[in-house]
């Protein structure tokens, strides 16, 4: 649970979020509508998530419209972004590349230009070096991210936050990496989702048995929207300094683990395609500086996660198909 006292810090603020109908933007969005914010989502998705909220249609890859946005906004929580699977990300890399640059560097000058108070940005764990084990560090990193494009475009806007730091002594922008993130509002296109909302969709489509990639033995982080939601309001609140932190659950979890879970609550059968790759053994999260230094504090266990995940899922199945695809040929 977030401090009354961070909440309250938002009663009455003038609050943007980009994004606002995706899967951690709605999350943001309600806990801050709970705090008495007044709350301005802008997204190319035709959703409404809560009709007491201003809902603005519009492209964050037009600066003007960035620009008109972010006027008079206290605080500004920049969560768009393009969510694709590892196949998506391989063959469509533009698609990732283009849109994320011209956000990310729109957004965050707008915000600039109006002198907005407070700004969080959300990157991703795709903007590291490859490792078993993720910690931060006050050096710009030397290799290439393990999301080529994506973590590319993700790394340009911390960038572009930290020469803010430098040359207009803003060090009121904080910067979040987030680990595989996953909840109500998640992609669930069969055609680009990532391993989470895939499952869920083939068991949920009777897909017998399921089939899955590799021999589940690759571990991941997997983060529940709530606690992602919640370790980005308080990074806006205490700041990072210009600088990222982790969000993750700090957990490592096998893709066996996993479907062994979710087999716990629904009835389906599985079977592993070891002929296929199973990715790389072991990617989690360090999230100490994140308890350290923004009071982080993941509570949702997977299996909790997990199910409510599904009881959304199973009654908003076909909203994938109103969000912005940013992979369907034009």
């Amino acid at each position: 649970m977030i401090d009354e006292k961070i909440l309250g810090y938002f009663n009455g603020k003038n609050i943007l979020i980009t994004g606002g109908t995706g899967m951690i933007g709605r999350a943001v969005a309600s806990k801050l509508k709970a705090s008495g914010g007044n709350i301005r989502i802008a997204s190319l998705d035709k959703i409404i998530i809560n009709t007491d909220i201003e809902h603005i249609f519009g492209d964050l890859t037009d600066i003007n419209f960035c620009k008109e946005i972010s006027q008079d906004m206290d605080c500004v929580f920049h969560l768009a972004g393009i969510k694709g699977s590892i196949e998506v990300t391989k063959s469509k890399p533009a698609s990732f590349f283009v849109p994320l640059i011209m956000m990310n560097t729109n957004i965050l000058e707008a915000s600039r230009l109006a002198g907005v108070k407070k700004v969080v940005y959300t990157s991703s764990i795709g903007a590291y070096n490859s490792a078993e084990v993720f910690v931060e560090s006050s050096e710009i990193e030397q290799g290439p991210p393990m999301d080529m494009f994506p973590g590319w475009a993700k790394r340009m806007a911390e960038l572009q936050i930290n020469a803010y730091k430098i040359q207009y002594g803003i060090d009121t922008y904080a910067v979040v990496r987030p680990c595989n993130v996953y909840g109500p509002g998640d992609n669930f296109d069969p055609n680009n989702a990532m391993v989470i909302p895939t499952l869920m969709y083939r068991i949920l489509n009777k897909e017998d048995p399921v089939k899955i990639w590799g021999d589940g033995s690759a571990i991941r982080d997997f983060l529940y929207s709530e606690d992602c939601a919640e370790g980005i309001i308080q990074a806006l609140y205490h700041g990072t300094k210009s600088k990222y932190v982790n969000l993750g659950s700090g957990i490592g979890y096998s893709i066996k683990q996993l479907v062994e879970t979710l087999k716990d609550f629904l009835d389906f059968n599985y079977e592993f395609d070891t002929s296929k790759p199973s990715g790389f053994p072991r990617r989690v999260m360090d999230i100490s500086l994140a308890r350290e230094l923004i009071g982080y504090d993941p509570k949702t266990s997977l299996r909790e996660g997990l199910e409510k995940t599904w009881g959304w899922f199973v009654t908003h199945q076909d909203e994938y198909k109103r969000r912005k695809n940013y992979f369907k040929e034009e």
